[in-house]
């Protein structure tokens, strides 16, 4: 094994702290014990990066790391894409990105990085390519309490595997999207009243921020949804949002609604319409 730097590890450290605090700056990914940040990843270079994995819970535990095809449906669902059904696109995002290592494990409380780059090809056209690349836990093996015994038939053991999976865009070349909010509407759901809209889009690249329904004199936004991808397979993405009986009754009259990149990425307005609910 080679061990990092002093200074690297203080660095991994710091950023465990960070993950590990109430107030993240950096936003992370989390299912089991497992953290990871950040929760996207963009290559527009030659320069790699680093994902981190923390584990939190009290055991050491293994993950599993490799790349997955995924699309985007028009109500925002991702779903999985066997490797022999990939388009172009897809295939070539699998060549092109480098990973390491392929397997890890983490004690409790030890950070350690999973360093990733993209090398494309010279001839590769100009756009945005995508994969999802996915830490899954390997259960350790555990003892089935209890004997069998003969003629009283096998034991069976579940054991969930646990995992995460994020988001790593290539962005190759001069590319740019064109976004619009269209149809805004509250609409009465199964559980309640909703907020619905749709999000267009056009050109290369795909759109994430944070969506915001805000109105005149009152500073916080009624409705936020963060974290909103529209991705380049689709021109057009509808959202649905639940609203508490507060919220419905807030929206009436003049809201203004506001897609805008998210926070840490400086906030900038991608797209914006106003409307009035009755």
């Amino acid at each position: 094994m080679t061990f990092a730097p002093k200074a690297k590890i203080a660095r991994l450290a710091t950023i465990v702290a960070a993950l590990s605090s109430a107030a993240l700056a950096v936003p992370a990914a989390a299912q089991g014990d497992l953290l990871v940040a950040p929760t996207r990843v963009i290559l527009d270079g030659s320069r790699g990066t680093e994902v981190i994995l923390s584990n939190v819970g009290a055991e050491e535990a293994t993950y599993r790391i490799g790349l997955e095809l995924r699309r985007m449906l028009d109500n925002g669902r991702l779903v999985p894409v066997e490797r022999d059904a990939a388009n172009e696109k897809e295939e070539a995002a699998l060549g092109m990105i480098r990973y390491a290592p392929r397997r890890i494990t983490l004690p409790p409380g030890q950070p350690q990085a999973v360093r990733l780059a993209a090398r494309p090809n010279a001839d590769l056209p100009d756009g945005e390519y995508r994969v999802h690349m996915s830490f899954k836990a390997i259960p350790k093996p555990r003892e089935v309490a209890g004997d069998v015994q003969a003629g009283e038939g096998v034991s069976i053991q579940l054991i969930p595997i646990y995992g995460v999976t994020i988001p790593i865009i290539v962005r190759h070349g001069r590319i740019e999207a064109q976004v619009a909010i269209k149809q805004p509407s509250i609409v009465q759901g199964e559980n309640g009243p909703e907020i619905t809209l749709t999000i267009s889009r056009a050109g290369d690249s795909s759109a994430y921020g944070e969506l915001r329904v805000v109105k005149p004199g009152i500073e916080d936004p009624i409705v936020l949804l963060r974290g909103l991808a529209v991705y380049p397979e689709l021109d057009t993405r509808v959202v649905r949002a639940r609203l508490t009986p507060e919220q419905a009754a807030a929206l009436k009259g003049p809201i203004r609604i506001e897609y805008r990149d998210m926070p840490e990425q400086g906030g900038g307005l991608i797209a914006a319409v106003d409307s009035v609910f009755n």
